[in-house]
Formats: structure tokens, sequence, C-alpha cells
């Protein structure tokens, strides 16, 4: 007769095991999380991989950003098996195994698991999609009147105005000139939008356009990488001393904050110019298996 005490006994110890050991590797990865996001808080060049990085990857939060990239130095888009599988594409057999590590939201709805995640480079299949925004075209036009549509104030257009668009924190107004490139205004009018959003109609009392200027930039720049538009880096070179003093934790709210906005504003362009098709035809039931 089986010896069932010695079983379950047996059992309870492995259970204890595996749940010390997945801690163990959490914890270990929540380490590396915070060094990652300090890193990008205090270097210029880990900050700007940080931001196209997170423009090629709209919809990853800050900390799995940076878990891939202290992960792998070449990291570009990345995404789990089933992420790349819904594009189309597949993990390259000798890849298998040989990702990096990140938090993924338990398919039960509660929590994080640890999980794999691969570069594109690692992957095989379809090209992936991206939308990008041209000059003059239809997209770019819709894309345009939705930034705008994030505004938290005013806009009206000024002729005089030397710059593509800039927020007025006094009137609590955003003027946009018509005089400069659909390309242009876009990282302008995002950049300014931004700004509008941060003060928060006056509300936000501690809002400075100084203090708040790389973060608004970098609402600009995740956006304009997102939809294939050019624009110069943020000036970083008061990198250090914004974020001197400051630990992990404040550091990934403070840029989670700028993710979240953009990918907001990210999410209702490209809905704008890429509307989901609900058709009859794509909701037709499956047909049955041969028998």
């Amino acid at each position: 007769m089986a010896n069932l005490a010695n079983i379950v006994a047996r059992k309870t110890q492995n259970d204890q095991e595996w749940k010390a050991q997945r801690e163990s590797e959490r914890e270990n990865l929540m380490a590396m999380q915070d060094a990652g996001v300090m890193e990008i808080a205090g270097n210029p060049d880990a900050y700007s991989r940080y931001l196209q990085t997170q423009g090629d990857n709209p919809m990853y939060s800050v900390g799995n950003v940076a878990l891939a990239m202290a992960q792998d130095a070449e990291v570009t888009q990345f995404g789990t098996k089933e992420r790349w599988q819904a594009m189309g594409r597949y993990i390259a057999e000798g890849e298998k195994g040989r990702g990096v590590q990140i938090f993924a939201r338990s398919s039960f709805g509660k929590g994080y698991i640890i999980t794999d995640a691969y570069d594109i480079r690692q992957t095989q299949g379809r090209d992936p999609k991206q939308a990008r925004l041209t000059e003059g075209s239809k997209d770019m036009e819709s894309a345009l009147t939705t930034l705008l549509n994030f505004s938290a104030v005013p806009v009206e257009a000024d002729q005089g105005l030397e710059i593509p668009a800039y927020y007025d924190s006094q009137q609590m107004k955003l003027y946009v000139s018509p005089e400069f490139s659909d390309t242009d205004a876009f990282a302008a009018i995002a950049t300014e939008v931004a700004h509008s959003r941060f003060h928060d109609k006056g509300r936000n009392q501690y809002y400075s356009r100084e203090e708040c200027h790389l973060d608004a930039e970098s609402v600009s720049y995740i956006l304009c990488r997102r939809f294939g538009i050019e624009r110069d880096m943020p000036e970083l070179s008061g990198l250090r001393e914004l974020y001197n003093g400051w630990g992990a934790e404040d550091i990934r709210r403070a840029l989670d904050y700028v993710q979240d906005m953009s990918k907001k504003i990210g999410g209702s362009i490209q809905q704008g110019i890429a509307p989901q098709q609900h058709t009859r035809g794509s909701r037709q039931p499956s047909r049955r298996p041969a028998r």
C-alpha cells in the first residue's frame, strides 16, 4: 500500500521549495528593474536608449522596458511568445529559452508572473505592421486632430508664432502656428499638449515649465518614434541634476506618468488611423472539424 503520508510530505516540501525559488527569482528581477530604472535616470545615453525602446514598445511598462534593456544590450522591439504569435511571427528554433525575463499579468487576473520575452531579431515570420504618419496624408490630419483633442486647454491658431506650438501657462491656452510642416507641428504640439496636461488647468500648483520640459519632450519623442516621425532627441544635459536624490520607486513613478500619457494619446491616434473592423464576416463561427 502506498505511503500517502510520505507522498503528502514530499509534495508539501516540493511546493515550499518551488515557492521559495520563484520568490527569489522575483526579488532578483525586481532588483534588476530598480537598477535599470536608476541607470536610465542617471545616464543620458541610457535615457536616450530608453526613449527609443519605449517608442518601439508603447504597450510595455517602464519597468519591463528597463528589464529588457538590462538583459539585452541589442533589444529593440520585444514581446512574449504569445504576442509574437498574434503578429504572425514565431520564436526561431535556436532562440527558444534565450530571451529576457519580464513581468506579465497573471492569466487569473490577479498579480504578475515572470515570463520570457524575445527581441524581434530572435523571431521569424511576417513583417510587423507599423503606422507611419507622412506629410500631407489623411492619417496625419487625423493624428493631428486627435493630438489637439488631448489638449487640457483651449487651442488657438497664431500666424505670428515663431515656433510650431506653445503652451502659455499664464493664459492657459495652446497656441499653434499653421506655417510649419505637419511633422514639425506633430512633434511640437505633442510636447505642448503634454505641458498642458502636466499643468492640469492650473490645478497642479507645483507645475514648472522648466522642470516638466524633459517629461513633455519625452512624451513627444515616444509618440514620434511610435509613428515613424523624425525628431531630435530631447536635451539631456540636465538629466542627472533633474533626478538627483530620487529613489528607484519615485523615478519609475515619474517615467510611468510619461509612458501612460504617451500610451493613451498614441492609442487614440492609432484607433483613428486604423480603426478595428467589426464585420459579420469576421465574426462568423468557425466550422466544425471534419469527422
